[in-house]
């Protein structure tokens, strides 16, 4: 039988462990409160305003799911299906739903991409310059060209940015504007002590499949299907990818 000194101590350490797991609870919250707070994720980042590489010239622009205009989500509903219809295959009809759902969310995150109309007047620029008519995107764009969607949320008891969509028209892509927007996605989780980048690929987009993995380094995460149970992954059409910024998040998201 266990003493009564024994089990007060057992209680006071189980008080203790309560008291713990609330505080990094709510420490983890604070950061993504926090992190979704920020208004523009690119002010931080002023080289990633513009792009301009292998003849394509670009500029970018933060947003924000219940702030989307009409033709804005008409824009990311026509790029989706144009892109994810084939990977997607007869899933597609339901998954086309749950997507409209997503990118109408509060807690929706974009980066926008236009063409840049006026790329050689930007190249003038000081950097000062640049700084100083960060916001000029808005005078200078032209037709749309793709857009990132992105979250901070917890997951696994981490707080991660989970990138939702990154969608390019065909016309642009192999021209290193993906690679561009993806090392600004883990510049802005680095920035907002995120533990790690995560995202979800389709077994049957062999490119992005092979754009995340060779040329950016993510992983299959401990999380996905197929590693969470082989017969399970064998059922499921997608794999969770990361990428991880902590010996925490790397045991937890990457495993041994």
């Amino acid at each position: 039988m266990e003493s009564k000194g024994n089990a007060s101590t057992t209680k006071t350490a189980n008080k203790m462990k309560r008291k713990e797991i609330l505080e990094k609870k709510k420490a983890m919250d604070e950061l993504i409160k926090v992190a979704s707070a920020e208004k523009d994720h690119l002010s931080a980042f002023h080289a990633f305003r513009h792009y301009q590489k292998n003849g394509l010239s670009a500029c970018l622009e933060s947003g924000r799911g219940d702030k989307l205009s009409s033709s804005l989500k008409q824009y990311i509903q026509n790029l989706l299906k144009a892109n994810m219809e084939g990977p997607y295959g007869t899933e597609w009809p339901v998954e086309e739903k749950v997507k409209r759902r997503e990118m109408v969310a509060s807690e929706a995150r974009y980066i926008f991409v236009y063409e840049a109309l006026d790329a050689n007047a930007s190249e003038l620029l000081t950097v000062s310059e640049q700084e100083r008519t960060e916001a000029s995107c808005v005078e200078e764009r032209g037709s749309m060209l793709g857009f990132v969607h992105f979250r901070f949320v917890i997951e696994e008891d981490l707080p991660v940015l989970y990138v939702y969509e990154l969608q390019l028209e065909p016309r642009v892509q192999g021209k290193g504007l993906g690679k561009f927007l993806m090392q600004l996605i883990e510049l802005i989780a680095r920035k907002n002590h995120m533990g790690a980048v995560v995202l979800t690929v389709q077994k049957a987009n062999l490119v992005a499949m092979n754009f995340y993995t060779s040329k950016m380094r993510y992983v299959i995460s401990t999380i996905s299907p197929s590693k969470v149970d082989p017969w399970l992954g064998t059922q499921k059409s997608y794999e969770i990818l990361c990428k991880s910024f902590s010996n925490d998040a790397k045991a937890i998201l990457e495993g041994p």
